[in-house]
């Protein structure tokens, strides 16, 4: 690689304990390998892996698995192999960018509907139970009571309905859309539901992290850029994206996302242009 010696020092153990490296090498492959729609060889992927402590065998390994998961097909030159996204993966990868990108910019109003789901699952059956909550937590839903799912978006509710068919859930769970009542408080149901302060802890540990980070080189910027992306790609799994009406005063997520949308697109010409100068030295090598 023609700009090895430039890479950025980073600590091994703050990263790599936080991160799979088939997590890092899906974020790489997003970010970079996507947009430009070129094969890239495994050497570079390699060598920025390394730049978060990933070592060579842990990053062939992260490259075997996504190539079994159908993400990526190899293609052998000489004695080089180089790898191109498959259609799925380019879909796949395609969807989180939106999703990536598009969060924290939706302005939406609200209009006092909740969308409840009763599905409940015997504890015996441990696997399902873990697989409902994974999988509605994921899309927004919170549970302030057993066998009780709400979301402040009612428009989530095919997605709520996929959820439990394909969970073979679909004949015992009902689903309502309605305002909340006048028994109860809104605001006690909504900390029940979801635990705000530990989900507000994260985005300022997200703006400390980022915040006065001013990366100088090409591969600073890269490293920077990457590391911006993979941390922000959680937030929309472990944000329900409530209504401002029901979040915290001064909601630190609001900060957190303007932080990331600036950065990302301040650092993102240079990062761009310093993969494709290590993807253009592969090329000549």
């Amino acid at each position: 690689m023609g700009d090895t010696a430039a890479r950025p020092t980073v600590s091994r153990r703050r990263e790599v304990s936080h991160t799979s490296a088939r997590s890092l090498l899906m974020t790489v492959l997003g970010e970079f390998a996507l947009p430009r729609g070129r094969p890239v060889w495994t050497s570079t992927l390699v060598d920025v892996l390394a730049m978060f402590g990933v070592e060579e065998k842990s990053a062939r390994q992260a490259l075997a698995r996504t190539a079994a998961e159908g993400w990526l097909v190899s293609e052998r030159v000489g004695r080089r192999v180089r790898w191109s996204l498959t259609p799925p993966g380019r879909r796949l990868l395609t969807e989180g960018a939106e999703r990536i990108y598009g969060f924290g910019r939706d302005g939406r109003t609200w209009d006092g509907r909740w969308l409840m789901l009763l599905v409940s699952v015997p504890e015996t059956k441990r696997d399902l139970r873990h697989s409902l909550r994974t999988r509605l937590t994921w899309a927004g839903f919170g549970s302030p009571t057993p066998g009780v799912w709400i979301s402040a978006d009612p428009c989530r509710q095919d997605e709520a309905e996929r959820i439990v068919r394909e969970l073979g859930l679909d004949r015992e769970a009902m689903s309502f859309v309605a305002s909340y009542g006048q028994i109860g408080d809104e605001d006690a149901m909504v900390s029940r539901a979801w635990d705000l302060t530990a989900l507000e802890e994260r985005y300022e540990g997200f703006i400390d992290e980022f915040t006065g980070l001013h990366p100088a080189t090409g591969a600073e910027v890269l490293h920077a850029q990457t590391k911006l992306v993979h941390e922000w790609r959680r937030f929309p799994f472990l944000d329900p994206q409530l209504p401002v009406r029901l979040l915290p005063a001064n909601w630190s997520g609001v900060q957190a996302a303007e932080l990331f949308h600036r950065l990302h697109v301040e650092w993102r010409p240079t990062a761009r242009q310093h993969w494709a100068l290590l993807t253009e030295d592969e090329e000549a090598a």
